[in-house]
């Protein structure tokens, strides 16, 4: 880890170097299924230490580094391996403008994705969890990638993060999940990060094809309802969740009109997690239009 390791994340190549243990820990239990890539090229070269100052001895912190620089302030030294993956989800929001970047789970069944974008708070996170240990496989957890040339969802398969009671419902809801160790009082609140599965890492370089836009939303006691909703209104809401709609110009209006286009989409409604993989379920029965 001094010298660095190079990490195949679907279609990117991290090069990440860290003398901290927590982040060592980390990327072996939950990057365990990734692949090593050579160590001539990475998209993204970061670095995770403590500062060189008197702080590192009065309070311990963490810096992230990003080609030699510091995007972010430090946080507290516990909070490192979180600091990591909030750190590579930064790099590819600002840096890969070859896709249409919408923030937005996506996950795919039988050849056909279903992409959900929601604000925190909504159940998207818990929801993809879920999807992912019932036979869905895993794109992204926080980045939706669609490509400008032809549409296709580029496969970009990370650890998913889940916050606060999320933790508890999927530790609950599928026992044999492999989770990091819980981080308190951060930014977010408690966090945890859950690895994927053997199968959408190992599929990382495999693109989806968007059939399903769906927007979540979880409520205590809700009734399990999806609804269809027009297409205008889905482009507007999709439009506002994205990093760069308006720097892509038109390019990337023409990727998301294709994208709605090729795809229904649905407001969402839950809160018992077995009855949202049934509706689910349901959807991949319905024939591709």
């Amino acid at each position: 880890m001094r010298q660095g390791l190079f990490l195949q994340t679907g279609a990117f190549v991290v090069h990440i170097k860290t003398r901290i243990p927590a982040v060592a820990h980390g990327l072996g239990l939950l990057y365990a299924d990734y692949s090593l890539a050579s160590n001539e090229f990475a998209d993204f070269h970061v670095t995770l230490a403590p500062p060189r100052n008197l702080r590192r001895w009065l309070r311990s912190q963490v810096l992230f580094q990003f080609e030699g620089k510091l995007p972010f302030k430090p946080l507290p030294y516990s909070q490192a391996f979180p600091m990591l993956e909030w750190g590579l989800n930064w790099c590819v929001s600002n840096h890969a403008h070859t896709y249409l970047m919408i923030h937005a789970a996506v996950v795919e069944k039988g050849g056909r994705a279903a992409i959900l974008p929601a604000p925190p708070g909504s159940g998207k996170s818990t929801l993809c969890a879920a999807l992912i240990n019932r036979g869905w496989r895993l794109l992204s957890d926080e980045l939706t990638l669609i490509r400008l040339n032809d549409g296709l969802i580029e496969s970009f398969p990370r650890p998913v993060s889940l916050k606060n009671g999320s933790i508890e419902v999927i530790k609950r809801y599928v026992p044999s999940a492999i989770f990091s160790p819980v981080v308190k009082d951060t930014i977010k609140g408690t966090v945890a990060h859950m690895k994927p599965s053997t199968d959408s890492v190992q599929r990382g370089q495999e693109p989806a094809r968007a059939a399903w836009i769906i927007f979540p939303k979880f409520t205590v006691g809700a009734e399990t309802r999806l609804e269809e909703i027009p297409s205008a209104r889905a482009f507007m809401r999709v439009a506002d969740n994205s990093f760069n709609y308006g720097l892509l110009g038109q390019q990337g209006f023409q990727a998301l009109a294709q994208l709605i286009d090729h795809s229904q989409a649905f407001d969402f409604s839950y809160s018992e997690l077995d009855e949202a993989m049934q509706v689910f379920d349901n959807l991949t029965l319905t024939k591709q239009a």
